[in-house]
């Protein structure tokens, strides 16, 4: 298995630290006098997705972790697992759900979705670690209060229950069966979807 420097972690890069695999979002190196040097990163763990920083030695290194994507069509969810099937074989793969979070409300059945997969080393396959969505997505407001009439203070939000099942903040002049754009890293209202 190949190692990296902690001067080396940069965006996308995957690594092993205290035996959980991590994937880099944001690196930067903070240089101390006489020569020392930290390595600040901000990264998310591919086994909860938790957003968690680092601060490491310059010194130190890491084991690298393979990471492989592969396009899987998304079939249904129970209270465990969520189900996806290989279009290529036919093979049908489990997902815990507590590896996906909140990211399998923003998946929809019969589709595709690139779920990316942690090679283990020595021939012992791979683990699902998380699914890789696009930033923003269009989703249905199915419930939340009547909008006020000629109210356009933007500042304002009420809540709103979305197709996905779950909730966000929306403007005041949203309505009922609107299509909103969601940032699908934070679940929260971008814009109105041109329709």
């Amino acid at each position: 298995m190949a190692s990296v420097n902690a001067t080396d972690l940069r965006a996308g890069l995957a690594f092993l630290y205290e035996g959980k695999p991590f994937k880099v979002k944001k690196y930067s190196l903070i240089k101390m006098g006489r020569g020392g040097a930290t390595v600040r990163v901000s990264c998310v763990n591919l086994e909860n997705g938790s957003n968690v920083e680092h601060a490491f030695s310059s010194n130190l290194s890491f084991e690298e972790v393979s990471l492989s994507k592969r396009k899987l069509q998304y079939l249904y969810k129970d209270d465990k697992n969520a189900y996806f099937m290989d279009p290529a074989t036919f093979d049908q793969i489990e997902v815990p759900l507590a590896v996906l979070g909140d990211d399998v409300y923003y998946l929809k059945e019969g589709e595709n979705a690139d779920i990316v997969f942690w090679d283990l080393p020595s021939h012992a396959g791979s683990r699902p670690m998380s699914v890789d969505l696009p930033p923003k997505i269009t989703l249905e407001v199915v419930e939340c209060d009547p909008g006020v009439k000629g109210n356009s203070v933007s500042n304002l939000y009420k809540s709103a229950k979305l197709s996905n099942g779950l909730e966000t903040k929306v403007p005041l002049f949203i309505k009922q069966g609107e299509k909103i754009i969601v940032d699908t890293r934070s679940g929260e209202y971008i814009e109105r979807a041109k329709s």
